[in-house]
């Protein structure tokens, strides 16, 4: 008796495994096409194995959320979009829940993107619609919640590589990239900015204006320095690209009217900082600004090729001028020396 029950018991899991195993590798529906299957937030694995034998993917849900069991992915279900085709088989589609092998989009924030240009990546990449954009990067309660003391997202949308995935809200975007910045910004960085006597907003308004003046990193420490000998002596910053900020890209350039802007962030037209930051900084201009050079500099001006004149005075600085003016006029002679010239008959 006992051998015919372990013979019954044998063939019985014999069949059920020989039933698993031709009900997971033989796909349901071959001629079906590839399309995106939502599983919603808060969905049970179970209710997503229902989803998908509606869809026609699977034959058997109650098997589909034992494997589940037996593997823990029923503990583990990721939420979100992904794709799936007929020609998959039951297995196949099990790992790629199982594994949250979601519908995702990679994007770059690099140091110094504007607001306006963050905009243009994730709108363009279709993460969030401009409409979201604009309504939550300036929105006082969100920002509230996310402990921004600032006039918009602007600066804190940390430029890193992201990747999203589909369906994720534009408010969980902001706060993955804002906790980015918070995660860079270290316990280290922290303690400097409560020993300087600063917040977070202030290394981040004067390290972006640092982020779009310096472009040699050694000099980035001493563009910072300059702007605190500045502010120290009650000068205005009279930093180019906070003239053009809310008005035009950065890519345009700066014109003598920019410069006569009367707007809350020019630093030609106000004293002190700006409310917020124009960009987004990196952390070598973070630490620029922590971390300042020791240097007496209240000017400088562009030599034309990544690297900048400082000056101590008015007079240096104007002489710094003219010699900088030369240089690209002579370098702009030697150019026009060395294109080809067109042989022309008269």
């Amino acid at each position: 008796m006992k051998r015919q029950l372990a013979f019954f018991i044998t063939v019985s899991i014999g069949l059920v495994a020989l039933y698993a195993l031709i009900e997971f590798s033989m796909p349901v529906s071959p001629s079906k096409g590839a399309e995106e299957v939502h599983i919603a937030q808060g969905m049970t694995f179970r209710q997503a194995a229902e989803l998908l034998k509606q869809k026609g993917y699977i034959t058997d849900a109650r098997l589909f959320v034992l494997a589940a069991r037996l593997t823990g992915a029923d503990r583990r279900l990721k939420p979100g979009y992904y794709v799936l085709n007929g020609s998959m088989s039951p297995w196949t589609i099990f790992e790629l829940l199982k594994n949250g092998r979601l519908i995702e989009t990679q994007v770059t924030i690099v140091e110094g993107d504007s607001l306006l240009e963050i905009k243009q990546k994730l709108v363009g990449k279709g993460i969030m619609s401009a409409a979201d954009f604009d309504r939550l990067s300036t929105d006082s309660a969100f920002l509230a919640k996310l402990n921004i003391d600032a006039p918009s997202l602007e600066g804190y949308l940390f430029p890193d590589t992201y990747t999203f995935p589909k369906g994720e809200t534009p408010e969980q975007v902001f706060e993955t990239m804002v906790d980015r910045l918070r995660q860079k910004y270290n316990g280290q960085l922290r303690a400097r900015t409560q020993t300087m006597g600063l917040n977070l907003n202030t290394v981040l308004t004067l390290a972006s204006i640092v982020e779009k003046e310096a472009v040699e990193d050694s000099e980035r420490p001493i563009i910072a320095a300059v702007f605190y000998n500045r502010l120290k002596k009650g000068m205005p910053l009279q930093s180019d690209p906070t003239a053009i900020y809310g008005i035009k890209p950065f890519c345009e350039g700066v014109t003598s009217a920019d410069l006569r802007s009367c707007t809350r962030y020019n630093t030609y037209k106000i004293k002190g900082l700006p409310p917020g930051p124009i960009d987004s900084p990196g952390l070598k201009s973070i630490k620029a600004v922590l971390y300042p050079a020791k240097v007496g500099y209240l000017y400088f001006v562009s030599n034309y090729n990544g690297t900048h004149t400082f000056s101590d005075t008015y007079d240096e600085q104007k002489e710094a001028i003219l010699h900088s003016r030369a240089e690209l006029k002579d370098k702009e002679d030697e150019q026009t020396q060395d294109q080809p010239q067109d042989n022309q008959t008269n």
